[in-house]
């Protein structure tokens, strides 16, 4: 018997769009909504934090976190990130998806509490329990990402599967766009109750004492929609496929898909048992996943490691479009609240006009054109656009140019979100065997978190100016943002080449992907 033969999965394949697919979307997604809040928050005060912990007496500029610490309060979640990812993605396959799920959820909304609750009176500590903290934040966010993932994929019918996918990974834009909007609610609260002079007028003044709880508000903030989503979790049911083709126990699985489809599925114990042990005669380092499952493993961890590599050196020029389109005035002529206003504000801009619509267009046309075509084309106009930010780099750096250099910018990372970011995180949870889909996610995932760090932090150094006397303060000579620029047009483009190991994955069962369905021959 196989497996795509079984009553129960064929009811999940063939099901209407129910109510509990958006509660499932809700439930998984209020996760993505926290993770993205959480990482992209702490980019929000940094600025703040070299305000009030790196003040230098005399300096004519605001105190700044020094590169080594911006790199460790920056990147210590991504580091948690990408070791989460690999552990719960292997834990959700030995364990089963949902006794793992919740642990992820506690663990996020505990360690955005201690972060906002960073204690000492002295920098060096605030910033060690800050990262520590932050570095367990990561770690419970990279749980969600192949727990999520592989749980929506199993519990979704394979008509609309992809949009369902898709839909709780777009849930970040909305993160992304709350941390920017509560962020500009409290600064604009506090610098009306505590009005301060701009740098230039008062530098000590200029950052208020009660300056110190708004970073650690915006922080412990982040607990609450992982908290209020707790529960919900907890009551979800197995997923059927777990259950049925990794537990083994049939019963259970059409009891539990009875209740979620409200129509009554017969249990085929007898069945089950010759067509599980037929297809569990190999695991991840076997001869057998190489040959079936090695490119796509492959074509999935290179293509979300490169696309990562693109996607988060947006830090590059972000604060250069910022300042030149005057979203962020120089930071003397501000006070330390107004400052992380004006940030909160540029990128809750950015968040919307691109970020948001990117990932929705995704949802809506995923399961029209298919997961290939939209990675092959968001691969392709990154590329284009960043060629074309890259070659004629001095045009654009003139003052009347750079409204069209914040245009390509933003269409860079719409089809970043019309693209290879759903797409990276969507194709995963659909093509390897139900006993190890977690677990692939889980590599795939780590593999672009591999990429992000490089993409945050390599190019950071090696965006620097050619000259070390332009360089920023503390940073050694780079090559230039130009020449960085074509190098991720020719990330992009082997991008583009290795989305060719991919399968397509629209309208076939998960079963059917994974070669689950197939007789013994």
């Amino acid at each position: 018997m196989a497996a795509d033969n079984l009553k129960v999965l064929n009811a999940l394949d063939v099901a209407k769009t129910q109510w509990y697919h958006f509660t499932a979307i809700i439930i998984a997604g209020m996760g993505f909504f926290t993770d993205a809040y959480d990482l992209f928050c702490i980019s929000l005060v940094t600025k703040m934090l070299g305000r009030i912990y790196y003040h230098v007496d005399g300096s004519k500029k605001p105190g700044s976190l020094p590169p080594n610490v911006s790199a460790a309060v920056n990147g210590v979640a991504l580091c948690g990130t990408l070791a989460g990812q690999l552990f719960f993605g292997w834990l959700g396959d030995k364990m089963g998806r949902k006794r793992v799920y919740g642990v992820t959820l506690m663990l996020m909304s505990v360690c955005s509490l201690a972060s906002g609750l960073s204690f000492g009176s002295e920098p060096k500590s605030v910033m060690a329990t800050l990262c520590f903290f932050r570095f367990w934040l990561g770690f419970g966010i990279g749980g969600d990402y192949p727990l999520s993932a592989t749980i929506m994929s199993e519990y979704a019918n394979k008509k609309t599967r992809g949009a369902f996918i898709a839909a709780v990974f777009a849930m970040q834009g909305f993160g992304i766009l709350s941390g920017g909007v509560f962020a500009m609610i409290i600064s604009t609260a506090f610098n009306a109750k505590f009005k301060a002079p701009a740098y230039e007028v008062d530098p000590i003044a200029s950052t208020a004492p009660q300056a110190d709880y708004i970073w650690r508000i915006i922080l412990i903030v982040g607990a609450l929609p992982a908290l209020l989503t707790y529960y919900w979790r907890l009551k979800m049911p197995e997923t059927a496929r777990y259950t049925a083709l990794v537990a083994k126990n049939m019963k259970q699985a059409a009891a539990d898909m009875s209740k979620v489809l409200q129509v009554d599925i017969e249990a085929e114990q007898q069945k089950v048992e010759p067509a599980v042990e037929e297809k569990n005669s190999f695991g991840l380092f076997s001869k057998k996943f190489l040959c079936r499952h090695g490119l796509h493993l492959l074509g999935t961890t290179t293509t979300w490691f490169l696309l990562d590599i693109a996607f988060y050196s947006q830090n590059l020029f972000q604060k250069d479009i910022f300042s030149a389109i005057g979203w962020i005035p120089p930071a003397k002529t501000m006070n330390a609240v107004e400052e992380v206003f004006r940030i909160a504000r540029a990128q809750t801009l950015i968040a919307l006009c691109s970020t948001v619509p990117g990932y929705w267009f995704t949802v809506a046309l995923i399961d029209v054109i298919g997961r290939f075509a939209i990675q092959l084309m968001g691969f392709f106009f990154m590329t284009v656009f960043m060629f074309a930010l890259a070659f004629p780099y001095n045009h654009w750096t003139h003052k009347d140019n750079r409204i069209g250099f914040v245009v390509m910018y933003s269409l860079t990372f719409f089809f970043a979100n019309f693209g290879p970011n759903a797409t990276t995180f969507v194709v995963p949870a659909e093509i390897f065997p139900a006993r190890l889909r977690s677990t692939c996610h889980g590599i795939s995932a780590a593999s672009g978190k591999l990429g992000a760090i490089i993409g945050a932090f390599g190019f950071l150094y090696l965006a620097q100016n050619q000259d070390k006397a332009k360089a920023d303060a503390g940073y050694p000579a780079g090559i230039g943002v130009k020449n960085s620029l074509i190098v991720l047009g020719v990330i992009n483009f082997l991008g583009l080449l290795f989305t060719f190991l991919v399968p397509e994955s629209k309208g076939k069962s998960l079963e059917e992907m994974s070669g689950e369905n197939e007789d013994k021959e």
